[in-house]
């Protein structure tokens, strides 16, 4: 399916690949480590993630089943998906169930159905299902492809919130399903306006089911509807009309799916496999950067004998110490200020429960019954989640500044290293490059192209934040619409917003934590680069000088040869991402 990025992938882990071994023949365990580690191993285990998305009798399961080319899960008039389904490949049909107590089981095939609603729940029943994990040996799933297929709700904004705050924003595609019968109902559109345009509007792709319910004319007219409708919600909407059931009868060209397939295929492997590539290729350009360092270091040593060598180790293994004072306080800056972070964090939150707790008994007053029924819950909801975009943006907005103010520390102190280490080595050494993609990327914050820190990190905080506040207010939903009293709703309201608050905070300092802890692992391995990197290679050059003047002379023409290959490798993956980079400027925007 995606063959044209799968040869680019492989051609990217090619170049990589001798790069790894030049680490390896070099001495460098430090760089072969972060290469194999951090670049290769990535770009290997990457899969494309595709999340399904529809409500009721869209014929959801049925277009699953057409994506895997065959009638896997059983289709019936009620049934449908009741938990997540994580499809990935697998040689022979397998399926494994983990439960929101942590309990995992693995299944028989044909057990699957007991996840579906309509089928009896199995016996005995363990309780409520965090997720359903299954793997198929489907072609669409080869080409390290993955299925997410969420459970059908009656409205979208009920669904489930890890599905609206997690699955979604993590995803490569989102398959947006809508029923030909029924185009864009109210419900569909209010989810996307709310919930899904904001973060993902670059991946939605509009799967239009049940075509062959519709003659030529119809179909016509349908068409220029639904693209006229959506284009008022986003630009050059990617729309596809398929029809899953004669896919499944053979009849695939003519049911849309395969067209549809080679839609995903070119958006995979152009839009989302490019940032992929092109994150590996820059990962590799400044690895090249470190190991010439190396060579010229080596090069440098083998024109020593040991006890020279020896000098030059002990002096630099005493700067590294002495380095570690520098280290030391740019970790106390990041502690510091990610406490005065936290700080406002909390005072923040604890303001915002205040004030809405002081509105809500005027606005309970103020309020018909019907009217408490049917919209306090979402304003809530709504309420919290404005709130909580607002926080979450200005947390990362302080933690990119944060991030920005240490990089061009650690970056002074690299220049500064460089500097001693060549005076003590008697060299002209740079110190290495360090960017603020580089640093995205290290801490797993996906370096989009052209998207910031904060943009990116805002957006994983809101989900994470949202996650854990939804249940808190659906439980205060079932217990308004039971009482109906406006003093239920004065105290269970209140109660609602506390006790989402109770979750979110400890929830957002985890993740100002974690982010901190990840800059602090970060700005130890960055202020070691230079040290490590050159205490590699001198200690693989005393290795060659005990071995003689043979292994010397052989070592000194190694380097010679390897700085020859290294130039040449350089210009290859630079090559190798200016064609990607021009390619996306030739294809520009999908539609």
């Amino acid at each position: 399916m995606l063959d044209a990025f799968l040869e680019k992938r492989n051609v990217v882990l090619e170049v990589l690949n001798r790069l790894l071994t030049m680490a390896d023949e070099l001495g460098s365990s430090s760089s072969r480590d972060r290469i194999h580690k951090h670049i290769i191993e990535k770009l290997e285990k990457n899969i494309f993630h595709l999340v399904i998305v529809g409500e009721f009798n869209h014929g959801k399961t049925t277009f699953v089943n057409a994506l895997l080319g065959k009638q896997v899960f059983a289709v019936g008039v009620t049934p449908t998906t009741a938990v997540i389904h994580e499809i990935g490949y697998g040689k022979e049909p397998w399926a494994q169930v983990t439960y929101e107590s942590g309990m995992r089981q693995e299944l028989r095939f044909d057990e699957v159905k007991y996840f579906a609603i309509g089928h009896p729940a199995p016996v005995p029943d363990p309780g409520p299902v965090r997720l359903l994990e299954i793997r198929y040996p489907a072609e669409i799933l080869r080409n390290h492809v993955a299925l997410v297929d969420t459970p059908g709700v009656n409205d979208l904004s009920l669904a489930r919130a890890e599905i609206t705050y997690d699955y979604i924003p993590r995803s490569d595609a989102v398959l947006f399903l809508l029923d030909a019968g029924q185009l864009i109902k109210e419900s569909e559109r209010v989810f996307l306006q709310d919930k899904l345009l904001g973060q993902s509007r670059d991946k939605i792709v509009f799967v239009v089911t049940k075509k062959d319910i519709l003659d030529s004319q119809d179909l016509e007219q349908a068409m220029g509807y639904v693209n006229v409708q959506l284009g008022k919600l986003i630009p050059n909407p990617r729309v596809h009309f398929v029809s899953a059931e004669k896919a499944l009868e053979g009849a695939r060209e003519e049911s849309g799916m395969d067209e549809l397939l080679r839609f995903l295929t070119t958006f995979l492997s152009e839009e989302r496999g490019r940032i992929m590539l092109d994150n590996a290729l820059g990962d590799g350009i400044k690895a090249c950067g470190l190991l010439s360092k190396g060579i010229d270091a080596k090069k440098r040593a083998l024109e020593m004998n040991v006890e020279e060598i020896d000098r030059r180790l002990a002096a630099i293994q005493e700067d590294l110490a002495g380095q570690a004072k520098t280290i030391e306080q740019r970790r106390a800056m990041i502690r510091e200020e990610v406490a005065a972070i936290k700080a406002w964090t909390r005072r923040d939150l604890e303001g915002f429960v205040r004030d809405v707790c002081d509105q809500i008994p005027a606005i309970v007053d103020n309020a018909r019954m019907d009217e408490l029924k049917a919209h306090l819950g979402s304003f809530l909801e709504k309420t919290l989640r404005q709130w909580a975009r607002r926080q979450t943006e200005e947390i990362a907005e302080a933690l990119e500044k944060l991030a920005e103010k240490t990089i061009a520390l650690v970056r002074e102190d690299a220049r500064d290293a460089a500097k001693r280490i060549a005076s003590k080595m008697g060299a002209d050494m740079h110190s290495p490059t360090i960017e603020v993609n580089t640093f995205a990327y290290d801490v797993g914050v996906a370096a989009l192209a052209g998207v910031g820190v904060a943009f990116m990190f805002s957006n994983w905080m809101l989900g994470g934040v949202l996650l854990l506040a939804a249940p808190a207010l659906a439980l205060f939903m079932r217990g308004y619409v039971e009482t109906e009293t406006r003093n239920k709703a004065k105290q269970l309201a209140p109660q609602a917003v506390r006790e989402a608050a109770a979750k979110v905070g400890p929830k957002l300092e985890e993740m100002i934590d974690a982010f901190a802890s990840n800059l602090d692992a970060w700005v130890i391995n960055a202020g070691e680069e230079v040290h490590r990197e050159v205490l590699d290679v001198l200690t693989a050059a005393r290795r060659e000088r005990e071995r003689g003047e043979a292994a010397r002379a052989l070592a000194a023409s190694d380097c010679q040869k390897h700085e020859g290959q290294l130039q040449q490798l350089r210009q290859h993956l630079e090559s190798l991402r200016a064609g990607l980079r021009g390619d996306a400027q030739e294809s520009g925007p999908s539609q």
